[in-house]
């Protein structure tokens, strides 16, 4: 049976012109919690280019592992949650 496929007709790989990507929710997440680390030190993003490479590359170190630890810290807190509402639920029946 022959449904009009063609050669022609194979996937489209050029990109769309025009349209925002989509955004990782959890790099939503680590961005804020960068830029609170740096307002907590008095810094912007913006500032750390007028800061000397080993000052600014030592904040965004700094300012990167406190928002992994956080996200870590987010991450335990809905595993719990979870876990709860499980245990929750398996005794309501």
């Amino acid at each position: 049976m022959e449904f009009g496929l063609q050669k022609e007709s194979a996937m489209n790989t050029n990109p769309i012109q025009n349209v925002d990507a989509v955004e990782d929710p959890n790099a939503l997440l680590e961005n804020a919690l960068i830029e609170e680390y740096l307002k907590e030190k008095g810094y912007t993003h913006d500032d750390l280019k007028k800061l000397p490479p080993e000052l600014a590359a030592k904040l965004m170190k700094e300012a990167s592992r406190y928002a992994s630890l956080k996200m870590e810290e987010v991450e335990a807190r809905a595993h719990l949650v979870k876990e709860l509402h499980e245990d929750a639920s398996s005794l309501e029946k």
